[in-house]
């Protein structure tokens, strides 16, 4: 169907076209064709701070002090001027627009981390129906961390990591979880390692944290009032009274010769699927003498991430201790459960080379990415899933990929997901726009900066270029051979998005892109 450039002309066609049915939201969305962020103001006058991201819903812009030890919250305002010429499209805006206060207000400015402690400044969480923000701060990491009973050896210690619920509307501090000598991955990235996924996830209500030193996962549920209830723990036991039913048999002296509650439930469902699986006693018997085998292997697995598919499983990975510490783990083997919350039983486990496993991870990816039954914003992200144009990019890597097995590696790597960390702007829709993913996607990651703009190109005929983000001064570097890094900040609604250049030794340039 033909679709007008002229603004006037689609809304027009909006009155007297009816869409299909369950497909008014998209419909909508195409008017981002034509209302694109056509114009940039370069080196934006602001404040020395460290840009996080707009929350899901755009209402407010977070932001952190440069020796982050204080939260700043913005909200958008859209920058207006008048003049008295007819042409005013030919005109320079006006000296103002060099200031970030033309663009954002700020709320407010508040400590949040105390003097031994700074903000995490890869971590934020937002839980959209209350217009809470999670925030953490933590002290310095500790690599000869002390021996202490149920800590894992080799993994480094926090002496604090704090986690505060923030409400967002007035700044006020609702509650805070504080975890002792402990070690919670807070490290945002797209890489394959645990130092490159949080070990943090938000689900509606529920809030997931990893504790990679204990091995421990607890499951803290956001009440409306603003308070963190710890509603379960999973680790060295599984149910409530576990640890009543060990320490009534007196017998039982010492719980150290006992495995961990979760591991005694893996282990049991390894053995039972190999024997459930064969129904030939010699083939039986020859997979029993490999699980036996690999018996100690599986022992010293340890859990580096976990994720909710939904309020009652978690999808948890496994692996080497040091796998679970180092930057990457593409030479670590690893290992997905599927965890059920209320029968504390593990229902499903996969080797990071499972074809099923990804078969389910293409398929039904929106599972693996939802945070939240009722975001609105958060289902038009493209995925292999819903959107054609993903899912012929995934196959396109797919060919290129050295082998099939390399392939599957690399995108269970992915697993489990890191909590909100795309972006839902329309414009990385792609069914609207093409654009190099190389540069930019809408995955929140630090990337090498280019000279040349990032060109979005309508995506249906006449694939005609709509706009161009280009990081840094106007002028382009002065100094090819310094590293520059960017980052960019979408608004989720409007035509509105942030480049930030970080140069070594040279000051941030933060330019802003909007319609004009």
């Amino acid at each position: 169907m033909f679709r007008s450039n002229n603004v006037a002309a689609r809304i027009f066609e909006r009155q007297i076209v009816t869409p299909r049915p369950g497909t008014s939201v998209n419909y909508v969305r195409q008017f981002y064709e034509n209302l694109v962020p056509n114009y940039t103001v370069y080196d934006v006058d602001c404040p020395d701070q460290s840009f996080r991201k707009f929350t899901d819903d755009g209402q407010y812009l977070i932001s952190f002090s440069r020796n982050q030890q204080e939260l700043i919250v913005y909200r958008p305002i859209w920058f207006s001027f008048s003049y008295k010429e007819e042409n005013c499209d030919s005109v320079d805006l006006h000296q103002k627009t060099k200031r970030i206060d033309s663009f954002f207000t700020q709320l407010y400015s508040i400590p949040l981390a105390s003097s031994n402690e700074v903000i995490s400044k890869d971590f934020f969480l937002y839980v959209e129906s209350r217009q809470f923000g999670i925030f953490a701060t933590s002290t310095a990491q500790s690599q000869e961390a002390s021996a202490t009973e149920g800590a894992i050896h080799g993994v480094p210690s926090i002496e604090k990591i704090t986690f505060h619920l923030v409400r967002l509307e007035d700044g006020d501090i609702l509650d805070v979880k504080v975890f002792c000598n402990d070690f919670i991955n807070l490290v945002h990235g797209m890489g394959h390692g645990i130092g490159h996924g949080m070990g943090v996830f938000l689900y509606d209500d529920l809030l997931c944290i990893m504790s990679l030193r204990y091995q421990t996962i607890h499951i803290i549920q956001i009440r409306d009032s603003g308070n963190l209830a710890l509603v379960r723990i999973i680790g060295s036991f599984c149910r409530e009274d576990d640890e009543l039913y060990l320490n009534s048999h007196t017998h039982v002296t010492e719980r150290g010769h006992f495995l961990s509650g979760i591991k005694q439930r893996l282990l049991s469902f390894i053995f039972r699927k190999t024997w459930n699986d064969e129904v030939d006693h010699i083939l039986r018997v020859h997979h029993l003498k490999k699980f036996y085998f690999h018996f100690q292997d599986y022992i010293d697995l340890i859990m580096w991430k976990a994720q909710f598919l939904d309020r009652h499983h978690l999808l948890i990975k496994f692996g080497s201790v040091d796998g679970g510490v180092s930057r990457s783990t593409d030479h670590h083997p690893s290992f997905f459960a599927v965890y059920n919350m209320e029968s504390t039983e593990i229902i499903a486990f996969y080797q990071n080379s499972a074809e099923e496993l990804y078969c389910l991870f293409e398929h039904f990816y929106d599972h693996f990415h939802v945070t939240s039954r009722n975001s609105l914003h958060l289902r038009f992200i493209s995925s292999p899933c819903n959107n054609i144009h993903a899912l012929d990019q995934l196959l396109g890597i797919r060919i290129k990929a050295c082998t099939s097995a390399q392939f599957v590696k690399k995108m269970l790597g992915t697993l489990p997901y890191t909590c909100q960390s795309q972006s839902p702007s329309p414009y990385f829709d792609l069914s609207l726009f093409r654009y190099d993913d190389k540069l930019i996607s809408s995955m929140e990651r630090h990337r090498q900066s280019t000279e040349s703009p990032i060109k979005f190109i309508l995506r249906r005929q006449p694939n005609v270029l709509k706009f161009k983000i280009k990081p840094g001064p106007e002028a382009g570097g002065s100094d090819v051979r310094s590293k520059r890094i960017s980052s960019f900040i979408f608004h989720p609604i409007l035509p509105l998005a942030l480049s930030i250049q970080q140069t070594y030794m040279q000051p941030t340039v933060v330019n802003i892109h909007f319609r004009r």
